[in-house]
């Protein structure tokens, strides 16, 4: 009877301990940590790639056309509408819809993408799944407007098998909360069929808010995807704050409690003011904080253009590595764009500057994965002025063999990465004997990546490091630092 007694005592706490974990729709309910696979990750890559990017051929040297194309091509005053009267024909006889039929995947390769990325040292990957386009690149039940109706190919599908079997998270990115402002343009030019506001949204002005079956169209395209892809990650655009917040709180609720009926910690990136920080992880475009901040936070970044350009240019790998080293050091994650050409091919150029991101990788690694912020951030004469959103495009950030930044594994083991070769000698002055930024013996220092015995010395004026005879990665370099740890002496009764 007894034993009978316990096991119902332990069913009924079993009982209330699921009800207690189960989230509900109100922010108090949401509140949720980042994963601790989020936190280790660091680094992560999508890819923006569709219908559009079929736009950007035969672009001059110099020409500049704007992102979103099918706002754009409707607008005569813009050169997306010239262009694309040029390729295609006018939009008003050669329409979005048009382009989304001609769709053409034919170079798209799930396959040697995943293998890329995982060689590019990224721990999740996945598409943008939904642009601002309203065009679903995977096999939707919920709008005809997808890559297997109008391309043949499950990109999104596909692309979750081998991501996962490469062991890395799969996520997905949807910006399909703009549609409504994206494609308001489209009603001043074209009188749409109405059999095509599944696409185009109803007939609208672009200060009008979004009508109650956008709400429903907008929540339909990503439960599905949630139920039928399972994602580790959903990551968010703009504009989503414009959406009511009871689907707002609606959709965390239900990928929560997806991710629990799962037995895996699911996250949600976003921007601006979608969701509380309590509740989801804060993304800033092409930018960062200038200072460590808490909880994790992600940025999401180009190397380039965010869509295939004919002319395009690219950063050099160097600039994406300072990039991550800065943003791991601040407690963040970096979710880096590849921009496919419009067949799905990866540009050769592309493949080159994750492969060497992947080699420097390979190395520093160990002081980038499953690190977290040490005591400082770092040290030295470049610094972000104030920190936001596109703070790469508003300022050249180029770092020097004077800005080191730290990250640590453990509280007796952190490294210093300098973010260029040193010339003869390296003076780190936040360790000074001096200074109360580290109260504990250094033990040892060692260049990763190298056998080389490196020379040391702490004093007043910091930890003075020679420089190495020979370095084992291009771009940043890693110092391990090896700790004696705190101590504290026992009472020996003596005097």
């Amino acid at each position: 009877m007894y034993r009978l007694k316990l096991l119902a005592i332990i069913l009924l706490g079993s009982v209330i301990l699921n009800a207690q974990e189960k989230f509900e729709p109100n922010w108090e309910s949401l509140a949720k940590e980042p994963p601790t696979w989020f936190q280790d990750a660091k680094f992560g890559i999508y890819a923006h790639w569709g219908p559009s990017s079929a736009a950007y051929t035969d672009m001059e040297e110099g020409q500049f056309l704007g992102g979103w194309h099918g706002k754009q091509m409707y607008q005569k005053d813009q050169p997306n509408y010239t262009h694309h009267t040029k390729l295609f024909g006018p939009p008003e006889e050669f329409g979005y819809d048009d382009l989304c039929r001609a769709f053409n995947p034919s170079g798209f390769d799930a396959k040697k993408w995943a293998e890329l990325f995982a060689a590019s040292g990224a721990k999740f990957a996945g598409p943008v799944a939904m642009h601002h386009d309203n065009f679903a690149m995977w096999d939707s039940k919920a709008t005809r407007w997808n890559s297997v109706n109008h391309g043949g190919k499950d990109i999104s599908g596909e692309l979750k098998k081998e991501i996962e079997a490469r062991g890395m998270r799969y996520m997905a990115s949807f910006h399909h909360a703009y549609t409504w402002i994206y494609f308001s343009p489209v009603h001043q030019l074209v009188d749409v069929d109405p059999k095509d506001y599944d696409l185009f949204t109803e007939k609208h002005l672009e200060s009008d808010p979004p009508s109650e079956r956008f709400h429903k169209e907008w929540w339909a395209k990503l439960k599905e995807f949630i139920d039928v892809y399972e994602p580790d990650m959903l990551w968010f655009d703009w504009w989503l704050e414009n959406l009511d917040e009871e689907y707002r709180k609606k959709f965390l609720a239900y990928y929560y409690n997806k991710g629990l009926e799962w037995d895996k910690e699911v996250a949600v990136c976003f921007k601006e003011t979608t969701f509380p920080e309590s509740v989801a992880i804060r993304d800033y475009e092409r930018g960062r904080p200038n200072q460590p901040k808490h909880p994790a936070w992600l940025t999401d970044t180009s190397p380039g253009a965010w869509f295939y350009r004919s002319n395009a240019k690219f950063v050099h790998a160097n600039e994406l590595v300072d990039i991550l080293v800065d943003i791991v050091a601040k407690n963040g994650c970096m979710l880096l764009n590849v921009p496919p050409d419009p067949d799905g091919t990866i540009p050769q150029v592309m493949q080159d500057l994750l492969i060497e991101m992947g080699e420097w990788l390979e190395v520093n690694g160990e002081a980038i994965y499953k690190t977290r912020p040490w005591t400082i951030f770092g040290e030295g004469p470049t610094r972000i002025a104030a920190g936001g959103h596109k703070i790469e495009e508003k300022t050249k950030i180029e770092y020097t063999n004077e800005d080191i930044r730290f990250t640590k594994k453990s509280d007796t083991e952190f490294y210093a990465i300098v973010m260029d070769e040193i010339d003869w000698q390296l003076k780190i002055k936040s360790l000074s004997t001096q200074l109360g930024v580290l109260n504990t013996e250094i033990l040892s220092v060692e260049l990763l990546g190298s056998d080389e015995k490196i020379e040391w010395q702490r004093n007043k004026d910091g930890l003075v490091i020679r420089a190495p005879k020979e370095y084992p990665t291009r771009h940043a370099h890693t110092f391990k630092i090896t700790l004696e740890g705190y101590k504290e002496r026992d009472i020996d009764g003596g005097m």
